[in-house]
């Protein structure tokens, strides 16, 4: 048995098949790095430059791996810190268990540094985290903890973090000699749970009638992925003889090449899946709430068609809905329910058309040739990380994600820096994947590099197989394109002087491959020298910053605005 609570929970989380638990250390979380070190590295200690990106690291784990990711946090500051990033996996449904330093609870209300108790007006760490959270604890008695620790990861799993508080004192106390087993045992068996199927008849009829009238539209979300239920997916699709079109963050649950594809939803989406929408019998929604993001520009055309829906949570449109929080089970479920009359061919995938921008006459190069640069020599598998705003929007319209490869955006809160962290705890959990080594590729503009880009150290450190492509327009380039359609362009706050990033990046870090590219000419060259580096590589590419991206609501103002007499 372990002796100390710090102890108890490394194995635990060791236990569940987690290899990395990411933070940033602190007088208030030591004990938990003490016992990591106990533990001989298993799970290994991955210490980040900022709590944002540890917490984003843990995200980007959980993201590529369908399991639980963990970030540890010390107390006051460190724990504020995590924030942003628990908002985005609270929002997006990741599971990521939280272990936070507190002050000893002999200091509480007794003017500890970084008291968070709620005590004597100190702010309450429980309270503000039970907000973005599944599941909320402050742990004050070492034999409630295997209780606590597998109501914690039962809540993570069900989409969402899951935070135990930890003050410094009971850190270190010794756990009774009591069995654990049962708690661990019961986490475990949930992956093993298969969901009621009553209902997935009303759905199976539904569809059937639906068949007889015309063609079924899927469309599909990030929850096929976090259920890994790619392979039930692409059957479903064959199935029903279905065109199938994926939201902004599910780009990788579906072949991209793959028969029936009709491009991404919503707003920086494909004309094609809103034509097949239009001629459609019905809508089936697989693992997505069809957010905003998800479904703009496609409102009208299923408001006038029957939307079912299959996932853990029912979407934001009205639907007929089926609860199912194990989508590879459902799915399972709901297949031999279907009309066994055999579908015929899938129609292969479509051509996409691009949205119309309006031409940029800028310095640099344009989002539409970096992006199909990046396509073309992209490494077989890799895994895509694209950060916010106008590069994070060319991205998702314009890349096909490679097979085998993984594709994340974060959506939830749109966090600016996110992609750094997410990439980096990533690479470390896909470094070594059963199926072979996958590079992962983060692509942010420089906006978002000004906030979260230092964790390249963090990569450098490890030497970890991913490049870092910044778009660096020497502006937060959507408030640009903001302030030049909603403001009528009278100022603007959001241009920076020059900066020449990977000029410095080179300086900063020699020997990490490092390449500025202003000139088409050399793009090529560039990412295919990055992509074939063993270790971290950087590239900064010089664009536009009053480029217009293809984000429809920037176009439908420019439509509209020419329409205005």
């Amino acid at each position: 048995m372990p002796d100390r609570v710090v102890d108890y929970l490394t194995a635990a989380v060791s236990e569940l098949g987690v290899t990395h638990i990411f933070g940033v250390d602190g007088a208030n979380i030591e004990d938990l790095y003490d016992a990591i070190f106990d533990a001989g590295g298993h799970p290994a200690g991955i210490v980040a430059k900022h709590e944002f990106s540890a917490a984003t690291m843990a995200d980007g784990y959980a993201r590529s791996t369908g399991g639980l990711g963990v970030v540890a946090a010390t107390s006051g500051g460190g724990a504020m810190n995590l924030v942003a990033g628990l908002a985005e996996s609270y929002t997006s449904r990741v599971p990521v268990l939280a272990l936070i330093g507190q002050p000893p609870t002999s200091l509480e209300g007794q003017g500890a540094f970084q008291d968070s108790s709620g005590l004597a007006e100190s702010f309450d760490a429980t309270a503000l985290f039970a907000t973005i959270s599944r599941y909320c604890a402050r742990v004050t008695d070492p034999a409630e903890l295997p209780g606590q620790f597998a109501a914690a990861v039962a809540a993570a799993e069900e989409g969402g973090p899951a935070v135990l508080l930890l003050p410094k004192d009971v850190q270190q106390q010794a756990m009774p000699e009591t069995g654990t087993g049962a708690e661990q045992e019961r986490v475990l068996a949930r992956r093993n749970a298969t969901p009621a199927t009553a209902s997935t008849n009303t759905i199976a009829e539904e569809l059937a009638a639906a068949r007889r009238t015309g063609k079924v539209v899927i469309i599909a979300g990030d929850q096929v992925a976090r259920d890994h239920a790619r392979a039930e997916l692409a059957e479903l699709v064959t199935a029903l003889d279905a065109s199938i079109g994926l939201a902004p963050d599910a780009k990788d649950v579906y072949a991209n090449t793959g028969p029936g594809y009709c491009g991404v939803a919503g707003s920086m989406g494909h004309a094609e899946l809103r034509e097949a929408l239009a001629s459609a019998s019905a809508c089936l929604l697989i693992g997505t709430r069809l957010p905003v993001t998800a479904r703009a520009g496609l409102e009208a055309v299923i408001a006038d068609i029957p939307v079912l829906s299959i996932g853990a949570l029912p979407p934001y449109p009205a639907a007929l809905h089926v609860t199912g929080t194990d989508l590879a089970a459902t799915i399972r479920d709901l297949l031999p329910r279907l009309d066994a009359t055999p579908a015929a061919a899938t129609a292969p995938a479509a051509d996409l058309t691009p949205m119309p921008v309006p031409g940029a006459a800028g310095p640099g190069l344009r989002y539409r040739t970096v992006v199909e640069a990046i396509q073309r020599e992209l490494p077989t598998g890799a895994d895509i990380f694209a950060d916010a705003g106008n590069t994070g929007a060319s991205v998702v319209h314009y890349l096909r994600v490679p097979e085998g490869g993984r594709f994340v955006v974060a959506l939830g809160m749109g966090g600016m820096g996110y992609a750094f962290g997410a990439g980096i705890g990533s690479a470390f959990a896909r470094h070594d994947a059963a199926d072979g080594p996958h590079r992962t590729i983060v692509i942010a503009g420089d906006g978002a590099f000004y906030m979260h880009g230092m964790e390249l150290h963090t990569a450098i450190e490890h030497d970890l197989p991913i490049t870092f492509v910044v778009f660096n327009n020497n502006a937060h380039a959507m408030c640009v394109t903001r302030e030049q359609l909603y403001y009528r362009d009278r100022y603007s706050f959001n241009r920076f002087r020059t900066a020449q990033l990977g000029a410095g990046i080179a300086a900063m870090f020699p020997g990490l491959p490092a390449r500025t590219v202003d000139d088409p000419d050399d793009l090529t060259d560039a990412l295919r020298g990055s992509f074939a580096a063993t270790g971290p590589s950087f590239v900064e590419i010089v664009c536009d910053p009053d480029e217009i991206p293809p984000f429809l609501p920037f176009l439908s103002t420019i439509d509209a605005s020419r329409s205005t007499p």
